[in-house]
């Protein structure tokens, strides 16, 4: 039985050499990886207000979580970031309604009832003529700012928080479990109302309105008492906070090149959102990041730890890491030959077009649901184990 198994295998992996493995300790994509393929894809639509390019990011985003997310509780907030960037995008339009737009028109949509202000607030205006030109510009600005939420969205989803943690230099290790510790609580939040509004449908009680909210809100919170008191619990137990003696000189020098790398990758990567900047840009992020690498290998001085199995940045790592930066960089470039294309016209107002290069270049973000591994549901691996002799 067990070389019919094996042998049912080998023939199953040959028939599937094309395919990406099946995920597992030795081949798991970094979850740097998939925050770099993330960001990417965030500067992508960064550098675009074209709605069409912004859906297709949104898009590559969505395909790529679907096909490589797990069944964990933190996998599912990409549904919860998609919700955000609708409600961001409805938010942006309604400011423009109602606090107007420098943006002249010519396209009147309706008029509002303007509100009269004082001397002092010249320049500021409620209400009056609304224009499609500034709805449109409205629109297109919480759409960008959308994608950028749900480009993070599917980082969140795809990059297990613990093996994130795990991943970070010990000088960072502090910083990085407060960062942690708030990314997983919002999925875990959103799961804990979910098991809460179903079961009250279980038990003929109405899952909607403002006193489901009140009842639902008093366990969701208690359930977040406990977890962070066992989390707490945890840390102590691990020794979290303990460090180690370095002397002063070091202390000096770590506090320098960690600032001045901070300040440069800031600087770099406002040059590189900016409209103009590309070009200064890069030496800039180059160097806060050199700078930031040697400030935060002499701060891990402090924190010995020690890492049971690290992730290893593969070979699938780097192709999904680098099919973010692929993407951002053709856009970039994209940029500079084709800006009319990545920002349709509003006077005169026109309809947007999907240009053809800078589309091509958004599918390079689909990759990493080609290369990377197949995650395994917990209920096969379970019953993998049980089956196991």
């Amino acid at each position: 039985m067990r070389e019919r198994a094996a042998a049912d295998s080998g023939r199953r992996a040959e028939a599937r050499w094309w395919q990406a493995p099946e995920a597992g300790r030795a081949n798991a994509v970094h979850p740097g990886a998939w925050w770099l393929w993330a960001l990417g894809l965030a500067v992508a639509a960064s550098r675009t207000t074209n709605p069409l390019l912004l859906g297709l990011l949104v898009g590559v985003a969505g395909y790529v979580v679907a096909a490589r997310r797990t069944d964990a509780p933190w996998a599912r907030s990409y549904t919860a970031f998609l919700k955000l960037g609708l409600v961001v995008i409805a938010i942006r339009v309604l400011f423009s309604v109602v606090l107007g737009s420098p943006l002249p028109g010519t396209h009147t949509l309706f008029t509002l009832p303007e509100l009269p202000l004082p001397e002092w607030a010249r320049g500021i205006r409620v209400g009056g003529r609304v224009t499609a030109e500034q709805v449109v510009f409205a629109l297109y600005d919480g759409a960008k700012l959308a994608a950028l939420l749900i480009c993070v969205g599917a980082a969140n989803a795809l990059a297990a928080p613990a093996r994130l943690l795990r991943a970070l230099p010990g000088a960072l290790y502090e910083a990085g479990v407060a960062v942690v510790v708030a990314m997983t609580f919002a999925p875990h939040l959103v799961a804990d109302v979910g098991r809460l509004r179903t079961a009250r449908r279980l038990r003929g009680r109405s899952a909607g309105g403002i006193r489901a909210v009140a009842r639902i809100g008093l366990p969701v919170l208690e359930s977040a008492l406990e977890r962070s008191v066992a989390v707490a619990a945890a840390m102590d137990a691990r020794g979290y906070g303990r460090t180690a003696e370095v002397s002063p000189a070091v202390r000096r020098t770590t506090a320098v090149c960690t600032l001045g790398g901070l300040i440069g990758i800031c600087a770099g990567t406002y040059a590189l959102l900016a409209a103009e900047g590309a070009a200064y840009g890069v030496p800039l992020l180059a160097a806060g990041l050199a700078a930031s690498v040697a400030g935060l290998r002499l701060g891990g001085r402090r924190s010995p730890r020690t890492r049971y199995r690290p992730d290893r940045f593969g070979p699938r790592s780097w192709l999904v890491a680098g099919s973010g930066a692929a993407v951002a960089a053709l856009m970039i470039a994209a940029a500079g030959y084709a800006p009319g294309a990545l920002h349709p016209s509003l006077i005169p107002l026109t309809p947007p077009e999907l240009p053809l290069w800078p589309a091509l270049a958004t599918l390079a973000g689909l990759l990493p649901a080609l290369v990377a591994p197949v995650p395994v549901p917990a209920t096969n691996t379970v019953t993998a184990r049980e089956e196991a002799p």
